[in-house]
């Protein structure tokens, strides 16, 4: 991936040229890995551009797969970050839940290969430790080789192999297949309208019985502090605020992480992004992302 010793000739323009040139290639998987790893766009992007700053001084002249060596340096930097992130996040005010991003607007995000982007994933992701997540998203997201995700995250390739695996069992264990972007389009759209009037018959209809209600203020908006469980309970929490939460709402549409969302708007300002992760069982979770900072990442659509 990289020799040893010093570069003997000093940088010029055309080597930074250069170097800018091979890190634009690379930057939106870099991007990708570092957004799967941490689960905020923010955070993402400025650990990418930390990145840049660190090749930039670095001894190029060593380093003889760029691609691989940035990788590496993003994946190893978001280790680290998430590291100290899950200290904040436990005194985080209610839920915390993964930035959405504008899918629309970033295609390359799920270009490659779509796994571990579904923000129901993404919550599911921070269960697990992060050289976990790291294989995983290394492997799952990006079909890097066992043995190049060793080197990486500086384990033995078994090791890489047992990572990987328990994180799929993870994963299998605590969600259940999801059904097409159709059907998941048909039950959010019906969700909506369903809260919208406070229709609990039609509430519970589309809701899986074991649902869960997220919502993400972070202390900044009104929000729910804790997730409501059961879809009875649900469907009547949603029914308490219709009349005056949707008042002046307007909703749009938007793709997010790979999947339909509807956007909140009130007095032309975007409020909220939800988001519902689906399967045969109807409505599994919804996820409102309320959180100011944390849905600037989503733009409104044209």
């Amino acid at each position: 991936m990289e020799d040893t010793g010093p570069a003997d000739h000093a940088k010029r323009p055309d080597d930074l040229e250069q170097a800018a040139e091979v890190f634009a290639g690379v930057r939106p998987r870099l991007f990708g890995i570092a957004y799967r790893m941490l689960g905020s766009s923010t955070e993402a992007e400025d650990l990418v551009q930390e990145v840049w700053l660190r090749w930039q001084a670095y001894e190029r002249a060593t380093v003889t797969e760029p691609a691989a060596f940035l990788a590496t340096t993003t994946t190893r930097l978001a280790i680290n970050v998430l590291q100290s992130a899950r200290v904040r996040r436990e005194t985080y005010v209610g839920p915390w839940l993964p930035e959405p991003v504008d899918t629309s607007a970033d295609p390359y995000l799920g270009a490659e290969r779509g796994e571990a982007l579904e923000l129901a994933v993404l919550f599911l992701l921070e269960r697990l430790s992060p050289t976990e997540r790291a294989a995983y998203v290394l492997r799952e997201a990006f079909d890097y080789p066992y043995s190049l995700i060793s080197e990486i995250i500086q384990t033995s390739e078994a090791s890489v192999r047992q990572l990987v695996s328990r994180a799929r069992k993870h994963l299998r264990s605590e969600r259940r297949a999801p059904v097409t972007g159709a059907e998941q389009r048909r039950l959010l759209t019906a969700f909506v309208a369903a809260a919208q009037t406070g229709d609990l018959t039609a509430l519970e209809k589309i809701l899986a019985a074991d649902v869960i209600s997220y919502s993400d203020g972070g202390g900044v908006v009104r929000a729910s502090r804790v997730p409501v469980v059961g879809s009875v309970r649900v469907a009547r929490y949603h029914r308490a605020f219709a009349s005056r939460f949707w008042a002046g709402v307007e909703v749009r549409w938007g793709d997010v992480n790979g999947q339909a969302a509807a956007l909140l708007f009130n007095g032309g300002h975007m409020f909220a992004v939800l988001s519902v992760h689906t399967s045969g069982e109807g409505i599994d979770q919804v996820m409102w992302m309320m959180n100011p900072s944390k849905i600037t990442a989503v733009s409104a659509p044209a």
